[in-house]
């Protein structure tokens, strides 16, 4: 696990941490075993388990308290049913966006892309190797032929007329 999705889980845990064991608690019919299961949720994110990008942490570490509560309520010879295991899985969020959301993320990707083909060739070539590819400014301007100053003046235009269109999108 990187260290800023380790450290972002970790404060997201400490802002959330009376949601999630209120919930757990209610799922589990015990508030010593929820303290139990968070707890552990804690130090297994301390611990630092190599792990993927995490895209709803909400849903990721309530996923991961859950899968500790059965370790914990095994551990005290408490198992729960299969049945009780899969009524507590399926009350999970599912983190993928729905239908709309799909479809809202579609339109501003389509959006985004009738901006840049309205803007000048450098000014896109810039802003798709800098912001998509991940190329540092000045590997940017190394590719393209151009100045640093050059690249950093095209990207300040790409923000400045992604700021106007945003700010229009959001009157």
């Amino acid at each position: 696990m990187s260290d800023g999705t380790q450290l972002f889980l970790l404060n997201y845990l400490g802002k959330h941490y009376a949601t999630i064991k209120q919930r757990l608690t209610r799922k589990l019919g015990n508030a010593e075993d929820a303290g139990d299961a968070l707890h552990d949720t804690w130090l297994r994110l301390k611990g630092g388990e190599d792990l993927g990008p995490v895209q709803n942490p909400g849903a990721y570490l309530s996923r991961m308290a859950v899968n500790i509560a059965v370790d914990v309520q095994r551990r005290h010879s408490r198992l729960l049913s299969g049945d009780n295991i899969d009524a507590l899985l399926e009350e999970l969020v599912d983190p993928a966006p729905g239908p709309a959301r799909t479809a809202e993320i579609r339109s501003d990707l389509d959006a985004l892309f009738q901006l840049l083909d309205r803007m000048p060739e450098r000014r896109r070539a810039v802003a798709l190797l800098v912001h998509a590819e991940g190329v540092t400014q000045k590997e940017a301007a190394q590719r393209l032929g151009v100045s640093l100053r050059t690249v950093e003046y095209e990207l300040k235009r790409v923000h400045e007329r992604l700021d106007t269109y945003l700010a229009a999108e959001h009157k």
